[in-house]
């Protein structure tokens, strides 16, 4: 499965991403990697509950 990750700077730098195919799979960090890297291992532990 491929999911887009969306990705959005807030007003105070941090970012936030967040991957709309799954509910609540979002999450800030202060680097884009650390952002992304936080939501897709978000995601899984997300996908594995729901197995």
């Amino acid at each position: 499965m491929n999911f887009i990750i969306e990705t959005e700077k807030e007003d105070d730098g941090r970012l936030i991403c967040e991957i709309l195919e799954i509910p609540c799979a979002m999450a800030y960090g202060k680097t884009g990697n650390e952002a992304v890297a936080k939501t897709q291992s978000l995601a899984l532990r997300i996908l594995a509950d729901r197995i």
